[in-house]
């Protein structure tokens, strides 16, 4: 019985992944083929071969992709964009909405941004505890002078659904650098602390037992 259970736990290590990357792989095929809604329908595959051909929608959404970028690119284009931006920010509620998807892409996309280029270790849930974070930015204007100019924005993932997490904002001081990319990061969180990116020891470690960022005493 416990060969049998040993080689179900075996195909499962198999398929699991494999399903999971097929199914995700199927869900973007799918979205993207919907921008072939925008062609006339005699010059969809299903009338051009009397079948669907899955995949085609890729093709089509980068071509939309690559021809919007190179719109902004341009004097006019950027002026055009500008006034559409202009247009959807004076829209109740649509103005919400953009502004703040705008907001958050532009940060993630923009090669100026510095959003999620680092990950680092802080505290959390208590102060005995660590996890890893990304970074995400700096603090400015009224947070800032709340709290000071020393501290950063994170963003901690969750486990297993690194879509969701939490936002903090923590001194500096109180971070704990890594050498592993955000990618890389994001495999360990998935994997639970599985997975953990290998990296040569720094010079500078800490030895075992040390704590690189200690809490402060307590105010009286």
């Amino acid at each position: 019985m416990s060969t049998l259970r040993r080689y179900f736990v075996a195909g499962l290590l198999v398929w699991i992944p494999l399903g999971i990357t097929l199914w995700v792989l199927t869900l973007l095929v799918d979205m993207m083929d919907q921008s072939l809604l925008l062609l006339p329908a005699s010059y969809r595959s299903d009338a051009l071969f009397g079948f669907h051909v899955p995949g085609l929608g890729i093709i089509l959404t980068v071509a939309i992709v690559l021809a919007t970028g190179a719109l902004a690119a341009n004097f006019f284009g950027r002026k055009l964009l500008s006034l559409g931006h202009a247009i959807l920010s004076r829209i109740p509620i649509v103005r919400s909405i953009y502004g703040g998807v705008k907001q958050i892409s532009d940060t993630l996309f923009s090669p100026e941004g510095k959003a999620f280029r680092r990950a680092v270790l802080v505290r959390y849930p208590h102060g005995g505890a660590w996890t890893v974070a990304l970074v995400t930015g700096t603090p400015e204007h009224e947070v800032a002078g709340i709290l000071g100019d020393d501290q950063v924005s994170v963003f901690v993932p969750t486990t297993p659904n690194i879509t969701a997490g939490f936002f903090l904002i923590v001194p500096r001081a109180e971070t704990h650098p890594l050498e592993m990319s955000v990618d890389d990061a994001l495999k360990y969180i998935i994997s639970m602390g599985v997975a953990e990116p290998f990296h040569p020891p720094r010079p500078e470690r800490l030895p075992s037992g040390t704590d690189p960022n200690p809490l402060p005493s307590p105010r009286m």
